[in-house]
């Protein structure tokens, strides 16, 4: 396996109200898209504010099958630019925000009219959004382990978590009545719940880590749009829900979860049922990452997806 080549840079993204410059930071994989055939993918990470470490298994798209891979790190975190004095603004960290920075993203780097996302988690709940404006250069979509709306993310992540040992379910109960969900106690408990259903894999890999360590000394951007922890939500995406809106994703979509998931069946089963071309797999030995948990397996679907795709066009 040879390692692609590796193109890095920064594009200015222009807020208004952000009151400096900004610059969302990006890596490509493989050749610039603009200067081959296949259809570059373009990786939009969870979170939001889990930086794009986690997902760099997604190289090996690059060095297998010579597909473009582009991971940036969106706005408020990774090696984008801050903005921690927009903590809590629940009026500047949107959705509409993150629209823009990826439109943003496509046009500096002329791939607008010809692109594949894969969106993980937060990433996928993006990826929907954008595909449902039906933009003409989306070609086609991977939807990873990822909610259609929150309502049913909760009701899934409270029954996982009724699963855990009591004294568990004890600590983070207690944590979260006494406003102490940033104790080292809450984290402790918490991991045990994410140890189960975000990643199975032990020790946690070294990129999933990075990414929630920066998480750690940046959480801004998570903290005002999700909140204390994956099945703790309290921030602005409380409210998401794209259902009725779904039926607008007209490209041939990739629908992925883990049997361990947070994202449980019945929470990605929106997605199925109303986007027209869709086909649904289910990691069987994976839980929230299975690009960590099962990574050739992930590899090969995605790589199958994409590669039928493209003969298809």
């Amino acid at each position: 396996m040879t390692s692609p080549q590796i193109t890095e840079g920064e594009i200015p993204f222009s807020i208004p109200n952000a009151n400096e410059d900004c610059k969302t930071w990006y890596q490509i994989h493989g050749p610039h898209p603009t200067s081959t055939k296949t259809t570059p993918l373009v990786v939009l990470h969870g979170g939001p504010g889990v930086p794009h470490n986690y997902l760099l298994p997604l190289i090996d798209l690059a060095s297998t099958h010579s597909i473009p891979v582009i991971f940036y790190d969106q706005i408020g975190c990774g090696r984008s630019t801050h903005l921690p004095s927009k903590k809590h603004d629940a009026s500047f960290w949107t959705v509409d925000l993150f629209l823009s920075e990826l439109s943003n993203l496509l046009t500096h780097l002329d791939i607008q009219d010809n692109y594949n996302i894969l969106g993980q988690s937060w990433g996928g709940m993006l990826g929907a959004c954008h595909a449902i404006r039906q933009p003409p250069g989306l070609k086609n979509l991977v939807i990873a382990n990822s909610p259609a709306d929150m309502g049913s993310w909760l009701a899934a992540a409270g029954r996982l978590r009724s699963q855990l040992p009591e004294d568990v379910q004890e600590v983070l109960e207690r944590c979260e009545r006494e406003g102490k969900e940033g104790s080292e106690e809450y984290e402790k408990a918490m991991m045990v719940f994410y140890e189960r259903h975000v990643c199975r894999v032990v020790p946690m890999p070294g990129d999933l880590e990075e990414s929630f360590r920066q998480l750690k000394e940046d959480d801004t951007v998570y903290m005002t749009m999700n909140g204390p922890s994956e099945f703790n939500v309290t921030g602005t995406l409380k409210a998401f829900d794209i259902r009725k809106e779904i039926h607008k994703i007209k490209v041939p979509t990739l629908l992925l979860n883990g049997r361990y998931d947070e994202a449980q069946d019945e929470v990605v089963d929106p997605y199925f049922r109303k986007i027209e071309k869709v086909k649904w797999y289910r990691f069987a030995e994976s839980s929230h990452t299975p690009q960590l948990e099962e990574r050739e397996e992930f590899m090969k679907v995605v790589a199958a997806f994409l590669g039928h795709a493209e003969a298809e066009r």
